[in-house]
Parts: C-alpha cells; structure tokens; sequence
C-alpha cells in the first residue's frame, strides 16, 4: 500500500475537462473498493539524525549522498524522501500481519545499515525533538505547499519538514453491514483514530521545547485547517461525504509545466469545475494535496499515529490497528468499546473536535481515553492469535499495554522524562541526583 498520489484513479483517462458532478461520481465509485478484507499495509516515516549526535543538523549533502547509497538497495517496498529529509518505507499490500512486518523488517535493516555506514540513523518521533524545520526538497510542488500552507501560520512548515508517523492500511472492507463492513469500518476508524491518537502519542516536543501536548504532530494537523488536513462529516455514507468534502476542499495549486506553480487561494475544486477546466489529473493531484486523519485510497489510511521509538516500535501500532479491524469480534467488540466516546466528537468532524483535542493534549492521561485504550488492547491481544499473529507480536503488544497502557503512559512521557532527567526504566529515580 505503497503512498502513490493516483492509488484511487485511473491516469490512463484522456485530459478532458471535467464537470462537478463528474468529480462526484469518480470519487465516489473509486476512492472505496470494497470486498471481504484481505489486504494490510503499513506506512513508516522516520526522521533521520546524526549517529553520534541527534541534536545536530544533519548536512543536506551527506543526506543526498546517503540516499543516493539507498537507492541501490533492492528493498520489497518503496522508499521515498519527504520535504524535510524524512524518509518514508511504504509497504506493498500484505495478505497477513505476519507477513507485512516480515517484509517491512527486512527492508529496514537494510536501510539501516547503509544509513549506520554514513553516521546516520532513523528516528521515531512524532516531531523533531531537537532540531527546527528546514526543507530538504526544493520541488514545484513543495514550493507550492509551503506557499498554501504558510497562510495558517507555522505549522504546515513544521508538518512538512519536523513530523513523522506511523500509516495503517486496511482494506475498505465489505459492501454490505456487519463488523466488516464499509460504513462501520469507516466510522471506527475516525472513532477509534482519537483513541490510537491516545494511546501512541509521541511527540510532546517541538525545537527542543515542551509543547503542552503529548501529541504535536496531530496539533500541527489541526492548526493547518479544516479544509487540507481535516476529515469529512460522518454522516452515515462515507462516498456522498467524501465526494463532497474533495470538492469542497481548497486547491493547493494549479500546475505549469514551466516555472511556478499557482498558488490560489480560497478556490474550492467545486468552483474550479464551475470556472475552469481541471482535468482527471488535476482531480488525482487535488486529492493527493489533502491530508484528513483517515483518507480513502481504495483502502483507508490511518494516518493519525505518530512514529514510535525504537527499532521495532512500528509494529504494535500496526499490529493492535489489524486485530480490531481484521478479526470480526474484535472489529465488533470495539465498536462497542469506542462507541460512548462518539458523543465528544459532536458535531466537528475528526481531528478538530473535543474528543480528538483531547487525546492529543492529554493522551491517556485523560480518564475516558485511558479507560477505553485498556479495553481496545485486550479485544487486540485475544484477537490476533486468530489472525495469525506470531508470538513475538503478541508480546510486543502486551508488553506496551502493561509499561504504557495501563499506566495511562505513551512514549511522549518518556520524552518529557528525559528531558527532566528521570529515568523511567530505573522506577522514577531522579537522574540529577
């Protein structure tokens, strides 16, 4: 499920013009492919620092000479380079969660072992705990980017350049209701995003500094706006609310061959078909400019999840996500977990309401969250022995839920820890003492 712009469309469609109710029925009859789950994927972006000294900045030249080392490498899933060094691992759709972290594992030990060669290592965290953004990527459609999102402040730069995430795919599931099907897929994935958002928050620090939220990142997402980063209306047909909200949503920019690109503002993709003339690949780039919490591909792409530390960190987010969509009693079961929390996302839709606010300022320190994080983990860990998990990921995750989970802990607090010179693996001691 790798992150092409185009995985809900067909670019082998003339360039013709296309009318309003045109985009409707495309984006309503391709972004949600459904049939019995049979796929995962899982995204992984990673910041990149100095080996020896992660506070430092990295040169762009020994990153460019690195990647260019990277790029000899056979790996099975794409590698890619964000706007501010980050580099992104996008597996290939697996047909089990045993296979897709087999895959995803052996790609990163290969990337990291060129990465080690030149001084250099990845890093999860959900923002750059030392370091301010700087671009490393000066591309049109960075340009552009930066250009449109600098009109809400500074969070689209520290988005571009600072932030990294853990993306869980799963597939859009079946047509008809149930545990498994569209419309409840679709809402648990905004329901439980507030809780996974919770639960794997990781990113309490932004340039060195404590920010007040255990999870900046999905701050960053809300302070970029509604129409680039937010989510539609649940209103009980994911296509009609995801038709609307593609067309209702800003244009990032209007591509040219030659030069820079057109920044415009307040032009709505509904008002450019009524004024102008955009085309099918104007459609498949406007979608790939918008950045909602769960954004339809044909799949759904859980993109609320900061990065996690560690080597292997990646895989209990990805593996916990599978349990409770995959299994049909777990999906079931969390729905049921999930569902009273619904009340505090009304009316906002995800992430700019109380419910996500909170799980991002607070994480499983707030009650409700807490409480229900702690359910969420036991349905997953009674769920993927069924789904074919192996024993090393069940421990992965119980291990998390009792060092984290139940403690009403994320990796966000071990942050704040070090930065305040306790050492939590030594029970709280007091490192300056």
């Amino acid at each position: 499920m790798s992150d092409s712009v185009s995985d809900c469309t067909d670019a082998t469609e003339p360039r013709t013009a296309l009318t309003e109710a045109e985009v409707e029925a495309l984006v309503r009859g391709i972004c949600f492919k459904t049939g019995p789950p049979r796929a995962v994927g899982v995204e992984l972006e990673w910041l990149v620092h100095e080996l020896r000294s992660p506070r430092l900045p990295v040169p762009p030249e020994r990153l460019k000479t690195a990647y260019a080392a990277l790029r000899t490498v056979p790996l099975s899933s794409p590698l890619t380079v964000e706007p501010g060094g980050q580099l992104e691992l996008s597996s290939p759709p697996a047909a089990s969660l045993t296979e897709c972290v087999r895959i995803v594992s052996a790609d990163l030990a290969a990337v990291r072992a060129v990465l080690d060669e030149h001084g250099l290592a990845l890093v999860g965290s959900g923002t750059d705990p030392w370091r301010t953004p700087r671009r490393f990527l000066h591309e049109p459609r960075y340009d552009a980017m930066e250009a449109c999102l600098d009109r809400t402040g500074p969070a689209g730069r520290a988005m571009m350049c600072a932030s990294a995430s853990v993306q869980v795919c799963v597939d859009a599931g079946h047509e008809e209701p149930g545990p498994l099907g569209l419309g409840r897929r679709w809402w648990l994935s905004h329901t439980l995003g507030a809780v996974l958002v919770a639960s794997f928050a990781n990113s309490p620090l932004l340039g060195g500094v404590p920010t007040g939220w255990r999870s900046t990142r999905q701050l960053l997402w809300t302070e970029i706006g509604a129409g680039r980063a937010g989510g539609p209306v649940l209103d009980g047909d994911p296509r009609a609310a995801w038709a609307r909200h593609v067309l209702d949503s800003p244009v990032m920019c209007v591509r040219r061959d030659d030069g820079p690109w057109d920044v415009p503002e307040r032009l709505t993709f509904r008002e450019w078909t009524r004024t102008g003339a955009p085309t099918r690949e104007d459609l498949d780039y406007h979608i790939s400019t918008l950045f909602p919490p769960v954004r339809p591909r044909g799949h759904l792409e859980l993109r609320m999840i900061d990065a996690q530390p560690g080597d292997d960190g990646w895989i209990v987010p990805l593996a916990v996500t599978t349990a409770l969509f995959e299994d049909p009693e777990a999906a079931e079961s969390a729905y049921r977990a999930v569902k009273p929390l619904a009340e505090r996302a009304r009316p906002l839709p995800a992430p700019h309401n109380p419910l996500w606010t909170d799980a991002a300022r607070h994480g499983l320190a707030d009650p409700e969250l807490h409480e229900t994080a702690v359910a969420c983990f036991a349905i997953a860990l009674r769920a993927l022995p069924r789904i074919g998990a192996d024993d090393d990921v069940v421990a992965a995750v119980a291990d998390y839920l009792d060092r984290y989970v139940r403690r009403g802990r994320t990796p966000a607090d071990d942050q704040l820890d070090r930065l305040r010179g306790v050492d939590t693996r030594a029970n709280g001691k007091d490192l300056r003492s």
